[in-house]
């Protein structure tokens, strides 16, 4: 193991973004089935992308990748290439279908210590087993909202809310939203079925699904280091705030042979992967307007390294959306939004601070930024972008 060194706010902040593809942006090949494989390889180099609402994760394909258009995505969509599944910190993900039940297995202390929380007392009585087999034979019939799912559930348990019925087997049964919700340019309400019915894996024959079986020490351990190609160099809180996981330090004891450590300006321990890399801090960035919900901001204990406090006071609102963020020099300077009119699109960027602080060349290029996602997102309109200080700024 190497010995530490303290890496600076900045060495980390280059790191990540090397990492999440917002440093270089790698080009998808023009045609072939080697685009839509490179797809697929970001949404699993990334472990997945954040996806509560339906369309972030276009948005968050397209910063990190040169020449993706919607059609990669809704395709991989439509042909259950990814899916979109309750998982890391019990939040939906649109993930490959080779990791959606691995890593559903691996997260599943997450999804039911929510479920605990929050309906627990609602299920009191109810077995987990009964539940899990009963509302899997319904979703695997036909696919269904949580409202149908709840109604059709409280025939076998009048006595307990359907809303609850229904969070109880998206806890106990892996649940994936189906098509034609989050396709481009399509509209469906959230319809689900279980993952193996989508994706063809059979279970063993008799076995209900619940309880699922504990995870493999050495699955935990890949976890981990997926995690640090994707986000590191972290901490063990921090590997335990992306994931929901708890008790992730004897993980990394485990792995600490075969990682590099070193540490933060603060002091804190930071693991990594030997081979990761790791720009120097004088590394240039080029902004990036990333995604609404993006995992970039959201996976870390310490989100010091892509956004300061004072920026995550005025980027984190309180009814839980997180805007898009534009990044100048690899942290977070504002905020940015699409609307669309029927014969018009803008771009608004709002600035943390006054808009005259931006030199000519970076207003420049998060114009050059701003046309980019208007090609993406609002094709053949007249498109505006348009540069405001955020109110109280």
């Amino acid at each position: 193991m190497a010995s530490e060194r303290v890496l600076s706010l900045r060495a980390v902040n280059r790191a990540l973004l090397a990492r999440q593809l917002l440093l270089d942006r790698p080009r998808l090949p023009a045609s072939g089935p080697g685009r839509a494989a490179q797809v697929v390889q970001a949404v699993e180099h990334l472990v997945g992308l954040q996806a509560q609402a339906p369309f972030p994760p276009y948005y968050g394909l397209h910063s990190r990748l040169g020449g993706f258009l919607p059609e990669d995505l809704a395709a991989l969509i439509t042909d259950r290439s990814v899916v979109r599944i309750a998982l890391m910190r019990g939040t939906i993900h649109l993930v490959s279908a080779r990791d959606c039940l691995p890593l559903r297995r691996l997260v599943q202390p997450v999804i039911e210590r929510g479920m605990r929380g929050a309906f627990g007392k609602r299920l009191a009585g109810v077995d987990p087993g009964e539940l899990a087999v009963a509302g899997r034979r319904l979703v695997e019939a036909e696919p269904m909202s949580f409202a149908q799912l709840g109604h059709a559930l409280a025939a076998q348990w009048p006595d307990h809310p359907p809303a609850a019925l229904a969070q109880g087997v998206r806890t106990y049964v892996p649940l994936v939203q189906v098509p034609p919700r989050a396709v481009w340019g399509r509209a469906g309400q959230s319809r689900h079925t279980s993952a193996e019915h989508w994706l063809g894996q059979r279970r063993p024959s008799g076995e209900p699904g619940y309880p699922a079986p504990a995870a493999d020490p050495a699955e935990l351990a890949r976890l981990v280091t997926r995690y640090l190609g994707a986000f590191g160099p972290a901490t063990v809180r921090d590997v335990q705030a992306w994931s929901g996981l708890t008790g992730l330090k004897a993980v990394l004891e485990q792995l600490r042979p075969s990682l590099v450590t070193f540490r933060d300006e603060q002091g804190a321990e930071l693991f990594d992967l030997p081979g990761a890399p790791r720009p120097g801090e004088e590394t240039p960035v080029p902004v990036r307007l990333v995604a609404e919900f993006d995992n970039l901001l959201l996976s870390h204990a310490e989100r010091a390294r892509v956004v300061s406090p004072e920026a995550t006071r005025r980027l984190y609102t309180i009814n839980g959306v997180i805007p898009g963020s534009v990044l100048i020099d690899g942290f977070v300077a504002g905020m940015w939004r699409l609307t669309r009119r029927r014969d018009q699109a803008a771009v608004t960027i709002e600035m943390f601070g006054p808009v005259r602080r931006l030199d000519t060349a970076r207003r420049d290029a998060l114009a050059a930024e701003a046309e980019r996602v208007l090609a993406f997102g609002a094709p053949g309109v007249a498109h505006d972008v348009r540069f405001v200080p955020l109110t109280g700024s």
